[in-house]
């Protein structure tokens, strides 16, 4: 894209326009948005004038309303568990899953598959769990490491630098939506700082770790012995292991999302505004707390228009093509804080959505499952 004169408005009106069709078949389809802006080597409202890192309410503090003193959520003990459950985990029974919903076209239901039980973590991964992981291997993430330039040819000075996608409340919104009003990336913001410079983990160490790519879930999930959940997996699990769920699309109650009027004010009746300590809302029948609201959760499957697309790439044949192409992507599932009515209605368990491999947001966090060979 030309900038070489003039004012910048009608361009970015036009690129808003770009962007706000497939935006809003996908609810706001963040990776969607930034591999557009990023390929018009241009990114319309980063680094607005007078929006810093400093977070307001709303923002990645993991700020309360009713429950203001609490940072940390004690797990009930499960009702039921089997014989030799790894700590923390919870055994998901094998059985039939037809997929999908039909809230939006890239949920279409899809074939029946067979899955066989595993065991999943009952939450997300929290700050404190990452800390010991990084603490015993000296793992450096990929929003701490310096891009790779050859891959950003015509990228704004910003995105050169190594930092993450961080939602901000905007102060006011110009025109239609528009999710860079938003969303804005800042250089040095990471799992340590995930509001960017100035924030941190201080007694957020039950927060779910957020801020970390594919990449980072997948090294924890080594680490640990484990790995993450396919997309069926997780949707099973979400589903509380049942064949077909009944639709549930009114917002739910019992999960951390957004209820208001988005972007501008969340009323956090939910109990929180912002992220949510992991585990402080009631688990479904499993026993798997925040399986839908909190943070997005990656799976290790490649991203695919529907379930009945042709089978998904390996992820690490997706990366050494991207290159000269769009930026691979992967699912994540559950939705967010971020999920409300009038905007994303991703707070289902047959929802989906893409998300660049290698970009770091504050909205995205993971859990790992163990499979029985």
């Amino acid at each position: 894209m030309n900038m070489s004169s003039g004012s910048t408005e009608p361009r970015r009106k036009r690129t808003v326009t770009r962007v706000l069709g497939l935006t809003t078949a996908l609810a706001g389809g963040l990776a969607v948005v930034v591999a557009l802006a990023m390929a018009a080597g241009w990114v319309p409202g980063w680094g607005l004038p007078g929006i810093g890192p400093k977070l307001s309410a709303q923002g990645m503090i993991g700020k309360t309303h009713t429950r203001a003193s609490r940072i940390a959520c004690a797990l009930p003990p499960l009702a039921a568990q089997r014989t030799g459950a790894p700590e923390g985990m919870a055994w998901v029974p094998g059985g039939r899953l037809a997929p999908g919903d039909s809230v939006y076209p890239e949920e279409a239901r899809g074939k029946p598959v067979q899955l066989a039980g595993f065991w999943m973590d009952r939450t997300e991964v929290s700050n404190d769990q990452f800390a010991r992981f990084v603490t015993a291997t000296g793992y450096v993430t990929v929003a701490e490491r310096v891009p790779d330039a050859s891959r950003l040819v015509g990228a704004p000075p910003e995105l050169l630098q190594p930092g993450a996608l961080v939602f901000q409340v905007p102060r006011k919104l110009d025109g239609p939506p528009d999710p860079l009003q938003w969303w804005h990336y800042l250089p040095g913001a990471n799992w340590r700082q995930p509001g960017g410079p100035g924030t941190h983990l201080e007694g957020r160490g039950s927060l779910p770790v957020v801020a970390v790519t594919l990449q980072d879930a997948q090294a924890y999930a080594r680490w640990a012995g484990r790995q993450l959940p396919t997309e069926a997996q997780w949707e099973w699990a979400a589903r509380e292991a049942r064949e077909q769920a009944a639709p549930q699309h009114e917002q739910p109650r019992q999960a951390n999302t957004w209820q208001g009027r988005f972007p501008m004010e969340d009323a956090g009746s939910d109990g929180f505004a912002g992220v949510a300590p992991v585990g402080c809302y009631t688990g479904n029948a499993l026993g798997l707390h925040d399986m839908i609201g909190n943070v997005w959760e990656w799976t290790r499957d490649a991203w695919r228009p529907g379930h009945e697309d042709a089978p998904p790439p390996a992820l690490q044949a997706a990366r050494a093509t991207a290159i000269s192409g769009p930026p691979p992507q992967g699912v994540i599932k559950g939705g967010s804080f971020l999920c409300s009515p009038d905007w994303c209605m991703r707070y289902r368990a047959g929802a989906r959505q893409p998300q660049d491999l290698d970009l770091a947001t504050s909205h995205l966090g993971f859990r790992t499952i163990l499979e029985v060979r």
